[in-house]
């Protein structure tokens, strides 16, 4: 066996992780649950000392048990912040992407990473949590619960621009936000310079990623036409392309991790939050009643339960569900809840099509457990499934990246050669015809949601 290093991934509802070989071979694997806190409506939040400290601390030890760890990386969701007591515990909550107190008027978000919702969150944390000694992002937190120290990597900390400004935190900005001494913000190490020994001499930990490149490391979809789509607890559509062009319509366009590569797509929240709070409102059926549903008869959901990010950027638009008449059945509605999720797929696809078009469809992410949701992508897309062998992507390639925080590799680019595929999902053609007419009531339907918001 090769040398084993361990990823671990905070998730929204959960935190993964594994133990992986040099060959990329998953030797343990760990899920912990966890509740995303809604106080109201508009607010989405952690308790830091359960999802943030004691969930990573029980994830990394049931994988890890028994194995020679070389070295372990944390990845987490961006933007997250929370305010901490000298001894990384809690002294406020962990305010998560999305949370309306990183809401900045005149900012929509239809720019990536000019938001301000990482400066939204640091004043009100500053001006709410009265004994905190430090500001820090999940991975700080993370970090400090493993080995001591409050850093976090440097790619995760250009998540904060402008308040970090790829050398260190300006002062200034960090003052008008009420926070007076950087030091009260996460110390920040380059690359993949590892920020500790896990319990001071165990194994080198590094600084952390973000949870959807360590994703992109090891998905494998890396060529022009390829898409991988992210089945997370937020929905993540990328079409890979050979041009950095800027699309209109609300997509985004970035630089992509495979080198030379930019990303066209985003992110909505017709993700895992979205489809759980519909099967908790009609209960979980089996992977096999769409057998027995009129393709015909399917209603159109909007999935808006907290509003939308690409590519409708707006917070107020909420959901919806059309054409639900007496004979319709839980499974009809979990099976329209799918196809919704389908259609945002299909939407930033159809967004991006100027500049891309999508050849291949590759599919991480822990909903690719749910068989129906991945039939409906391919239902909705026409297209063939690509499922990767490995559902928890995120803490996959931050495993990858923990090798490079050991020096057993030269790049995280090389992560790739971990990409497997478990299965491939075919579209169902007796669905054809009618996911075609409901995606477009979708976008008429989505329109009008909009417009009435304005």
């Amino acid at each position: 066996m090769t040398e084993v290093t361990v990823g671990i991934d905070i998730g929204t509802s959960s935190v993964k992780a594994v133990a992986a070989d040099g060959d990329g071979n998953v030797l343990a694997r760990a899920r912990v649950p966890h509740k995303m806190l809604a106080p109201s409506p508009g607010r989405f939040e952690h308790d830091i000392d359960i999802a943030w400290r004691s969930n990573v601390r029980e994830a990394y030890a049931q994988v890890s048990a028994g194995l020679d760890v070389k070295a372990a990386n944390v990845a987490a969701m961006v933007p997250s912040l929370g305010a901490v007591r000298a001894d990384g515990s809690a002294a406020g909550p962990g305010l998560l992407y999305g949370d309306e107190r990183g809401h900045v008027e005149g900012k929509d978000g239809s720019t990536p990473g000019d938001s301000g919702e990482f400066m939204a969150f640091l004043a009100w944390l500053a001006a709410n949590c009265a004994d905190a000694t430090g500001f820090w992002p999940a991975q700080g937190v993370a970090n400090h619960a493993l080995c001591g120290r409050g850093g976090i990597d440097s790619t995760t900390a250009v998540t904060a621009y402008p308040l970090f400004d790829f050398v260190g935190w300006d002062a200034s900005l960090a003052a008008g936000a009420g926070v007076t001494d950087v030091a009260m913000l996460p110390d920040v190490v380059s690359g993949v310079e590892p920020v500790g020994r896990i319990d001071g001499d165990g194994p080198l930990l590094g600084g952390g990623t973000i949870d959807a490149l360590g994703e992109q490391w090891v998905a494998g979809a890396d060529n022009d036409g390829d898409v991988l789509i992210i089945m997370g607890a937020t929905l993540m559509t990328w079409a890979i392309s050979d041009n950095y062009v800027e699309v209109p319509g609300g997509v985004w366009t970035i630089p992509y991790t495979a080198p030379g590569k930019a990303a066209i797509g985003g992110p909505s929240n017709a993700g895992g939050i979205f489809l759980e709070w519909v099967r908790a409102l009609v209960g979980v059926g089996d992977d096999g009643e769409s057998a027995d549903l009129d393709p015909g008869r399917i209603p159109v959901f909007l999935p808006y339960v907290r509003g939308e990010r690409t590519p409708l950027h707006n917070p107020n638009v909420r959901a919806s569900i059309h054409g639900l008449g007496l004979t319709d059945s839980p499974a009809t509605v979990r099976r329209a809840a799918y196809e919704a999720a389908g259609f945002v797929v299909r939407h930033h696809l159809d967004l991006a099509a100027p500049i891309v078009t999508a050849k291949r469809l590759r599919a991480t992410g822990g909903g690719t457990r749910v068989e129906g949701w991945v039939q409906a992508i391919a239902d909705v897309t026409g297209m063939p499934v690509e499922v990767v062998a490995v559902p928890e992507g995120g803490a996959l390639g931050s495993a990858f990246m923990a090798r490079c925080v050991a020096g057993l590799e030269g790049s995280t680019n090389d992560g790739a050669r971990w990409a497997r595929t478990g299965r491939v999902v075919e579209p169902d053609p007796r669905y054809q015809a009618a996911c075609d007419e409901r995606y477009e009531r979708f976008r008429t339907l989505t329109a009008a949601a909009v417009a009435g918001t304005a």
